[in-house]
């Protein structure tokens, strides 16, 4: 009888956004304890939906558990479709004056009527814990950050803990959006990495992808990115949350697939998502500390 020779396929490690982001989580609320017992005061967060948005529900809703949870004070400012601009501006500078609050986050996308350029402005620098700001988006720049973007930091927190070395890796990172390509290449960089940003005009993208140590997957599209565009032994990273044909939560990665040829993935539910809201308390500890 012949033996079976063939290698059983190894499997990627899968990095667990949960588990860290709850470790992360422990920490901030033993920081918060401290900083209670020094100040007599608790960091504030002040969340702003407008609108009907059921995704900008949801993360609204979790945001303040999560508040509730490390023992922040948390308000949830629910506005309707119809809000005008001057209402909205009034809600802002009215939390921008307000001391209990240190950090303020509008929900986005908001309605088409209603300009996201003229909310992000408005919101104070140092209360801006999205780091939107163009003030904040400058420091990243230059290499002295005051808040880090939530999504691209708590990436490089996954790496971190799961003891990844970025410095003098290849890092690709698909998609160039303000809130994660951008950021993303921008902390990749900061550490030594050696960083491609990849688009929609981008020539053999598949190629591009081929030579990352660290692929970063940022674009919206539910299983784009297949085993035969990643390099054998490849970190990825899956920040795409869409909906499949059946309704199933799925990242812009073919998670099957890939991780029969990547040494670390990140799932979707469950990898990149919860260090997100982890990633925001931690600006929002930080701005009421400052």
């Amino acid at each position: 009888m012949r033996k079976n020779t063939t290698k059983p396929k190894k499997m990627a490690k899968i990095i667990d956004g949960k588990a860290i982001s709850s470790e992360i989580r422990e920490e901030i609320a033993e920081k918060v304890r401290e900083y209670n017992a020094k100040t007599g005061k608790l960091p504030g967060l002040a969340v702003v939906i407008v609108g009907e948005n059921p995704a900008s529900q949801v993360y609204v809703r979790n945001k303040k558990k999560a508040c509730e949870q490390i023992g922040f004070n948390s308000w949830v400012y629910e506005m309707p479709e119809e809000t005008t601009q001057e209402e909205l501006n009034a809600l802002i500078d009215k939390l921008n004056d307000d001391s209990a609050v240190h950090g303020i986050l509008v929900q986005l996308p908001l309605p088409k009527h209603l300009d996201e350029e003229q909310v992000i402005l408005r919101i104070k620098p140092e209360k801006d814990v999205d780091a939107f700001h163009p003030a904040n988006v400058g420091r990243i720049t230059i290499g002295n950050p005051k808040f880090l973007p939530c999504t691209p930091a708590g990436i490089m927190e996954l790496l971190h803990r799961s003891n990844i070395e970025i410095s003098g890796k290849e890092c690709v990172v698909i998609g160039r959006s303000n809130i994660v390509g951008k950021p993303m290449a921008l902390l990749l960089l900061a550490e030594n990495g050696t960083v491609t940003v990849c688009h929609s005009k981008t020539h053999d993208l598949k190629e591009v992808c081929k030579r990352a140590d660290i692929l970063v997957v940022a674009i919206g599209k539910a299983d784009f990115v297949t085993a035969d565009m990643v390099k054998e032994g490849a970190v990825v990273i899956d920040v795409g949350m869409n909906r499949n044909a059946e309704g199933k939560l799925t990242g812009d990665v073919d998670f099957k697939s890939v991780s029969e040829v990547a040494s670390y993935i990140t799932p979707v539910p469950g990898g990149v998502g919860p260090m997100t809201i982890t990633m925001l308390l931690q600006n929002t500890l930080r701005a009421a500390e400052e």
